[in-house]
């Protein structure tokens, strides 16, 4: 009877703490939907601001931060999917391996500002490319680098070893067993890595504030080289450098189109994640 009232006590804790985890959710989720749903219009969405932020739109902002969420992935995940390959399946049990996975571990934990000033110093700086929209993605691929390297890792080495061995047995060689066979197989894991990467870089402030995003700017990039708004940065700037009162719609307006595209960008992941899971089963 005492065994059984601590696990009905312990149950109790553990689905009130689920049950915070929720609520915090939903209470965030709402107060913003609640704020900012009145200030969603096409103009909204597809205009330059005007005025000091009091009217038109946040569409360079929307572009800037598309322009560079794209630009992470292109650079973040082929170099964490191979550097996950190369430790698990090449240099799983030597010295060098051991080293490279204390490595990103670390690397995972350094505060996003610390890389902002990694990407001001040798981005800017030192290679040269000024402030500019590679430099801010470049330093964001340092950022999302880690979460990349050890989601894949992960899903890699959750392959089991027989699917290796029978590959093998016939006569694959390691490169064609693991493009062939592990690779399909760990890619909803994978997957689960990038959203998380997606989720990160899109609304990180600190990196690309040092290395390329500007407040107010009424053009498009033209290049990868041109300076770019960000929806992070311009929620920050609005919040602490124009009157509250005068620009509160911009604000919640920005915030609900950043949640809005974040859940987008991450239902997309999910939905490719699901349907590879129901298709490479074991």
């Amino acid at each position: 009877m005492k065994r059984r009232n601590k696990e009905r006590a312990f149950f109790l804790l553990f689905r009130g703490c689920a049950w915070v985890v929720a609520l915090a959710l939903i209470i965030i989720v709402g107060y913003i939907v609640v704020l900012g749903i009145g200030t969603i219009s096409w103009e909204f969405l597809t205009q330059f601001p005007r005025k000091g932020f009091t009217e038109g739109g946040i569409f360079p902002a929307i572009v800037g931060t598309l322009y560079l969420v794209g630009l992470v992935m292109i650079i973040a995940v082929p170099i964490g999917v191979f550097t996950a390959i190369y430790v698990s399946e090449y240099q799983s049990k030597n010295w060098f391996g051991n080293l490279l996975r204390v490595v990103v571990n670390n690397l995972a934990g350094v505060p996003s500002i610390v890389y902002g000033l990694l990407g001001l110093g040798m981005l800017v700086f030192f290679v040269g490319w000024g402030f500019s929209l590679m430099a801010s993605a470049f330093t964001l691929a340092f950022v999302v680098l880690p979460l990349v390297i050890t989601a894949s890792r992960e899903a890699i080495q959750a392959v089991p070893s027989s699917l290796r061995e029978a590959s093998l047995a016939l006569g694959a060689t390691k490169w064609q067993t693991i493009r062939h066979h592990v690779l399909p197989y760990s890619l909803p894991g994978i997957l689960t890595g990038v959203i998380l990467s997606i989720s990160r870089a899109a609304g990180e402030t600190a990196p690309i504030l040092m290395t390329g995003v500007v407040f107010l700017k009424f053009t498009l990039p033209q290049n990868v080289w041109d300076t770019f708004q960000a929806m992070p940065y311009l929620l920050f700037s609005l919040s602490t450098q124009t009157p509250y009162d005068k620009t509160q719609d911009f604000q919640w307006g920005t915030a609900l189109v950043l949640l809005v595209m974040v859940v987008a960008m991450n239902l997309s992941a999910i939905i490719i994640r699901n349907r590879y899971r129901e298709k490479y089963k074991w």
